[in-house]
């Protein structure tokens, strides 16, 4: 049986939601709708859903608790796309480092709504397997780190732990996963965030350069996470061990 594509809408505006259910049934896909965080909860742990529609500002758990709610929960591999009224790039890259795969900043069409949960279904489904981003219980240690895979963060060599965000933990991890090999900013927008890179979208610029502050790596002459210019940045440290947990 032909497998057809689940998504959850969560957005208190009615309008929105009426429109996006109705739109994206007659596109084919099976679609169920959420008003608030007590409902999106429920349909969670009775469905199981391909991506996740979430609305930024909502009375209550807004958006961004709830993606990280998603993220950090045994549902944390459903892509989620964010609607947000705000146009600004910090709130747009907030977004993202909770774990957002995509954004759409309203009003927004719906055609163009589908077509972008079209190309995070499908870049989901069809990443190459050498570039796959893993989930495993381990401790991988490189340099003068440790980066806990189930704490989600860095330990330095006096037992110190460093808190990661969530695009900084998932960048981190496409870099050790991937170690002395350049990735360009489309890759690791792909990686990372799963959504296609723009031509002005520096989140990925803004990414490294947090990273290395968590990592005490001065971006002048850096030790682990190294720009090779025109094209992207390359991790340079070995990685000592990989060790389960």
């Amino acid at each position: 049986m032909e497998h057809t594509d689940h998504i959850l809408i969560v957005d208190d505006d009615r309008d929105i939601r009426e429109l996006v259910q109705g739109y994206l049934t007659k596109s084919g896909l099976r679609v169920s709708a959420a008003v608030d965080s007590r409902q999106m909860r429920t349909l969670l742990e009775t469905n199981a859903f391909d991506l996740i529609v979430l609305d930024i500002m909502m009375p209550g758990d807004d958006g961004l608790v709830l993606c990280r709610e998603i993220r950090s929960g045994r549902h944390k591999n459903i892509p989620i796309m964010m609607l947000t009224a705000r146009a600004d790039e910090a709130d747009r890259i907030l977004g993202l480092e909770m774990g957002a795969d995509d954004y759409l900043v309203k009003p927004f069409a719906a055609r163009e709504l589908l077509a972008r949960i079209n190309a995070i279904l499908r870049r989901t489904r069809m990443m190459p397997p050498n570039l796959q981003k893993t989930e495993t219980s381990e401790i991988i240690s490189f340099g003068d780190w440790k980066l806990d895979t189930v704490g989600r963060h860095l330990v330095d060599r006096k037992g110190t732990a460093v808190g990661l965000s969530g695009g900084e933990y998932r960048l981190i991890r496409v870099f050790l996963d991937h170690p002395h090999r350049v990735l360009n900013r489309d890759q690791l927008l792909n990686l990372t965030q799963g959504r296609e890179a723009d031509i002005f979208d520096r989140s990925i610029d803004l990414l490294v350069s947090r990273l290395r502050q968590r990592l005490n790596d001065d971006a002048r002459e850096p030790v682990y996470i190294k720009t090779v210019r025109s094209e992207g940045y390359v991790f340079a440290s070995a990685i000592e061990s990989v060790e389960p947990k």
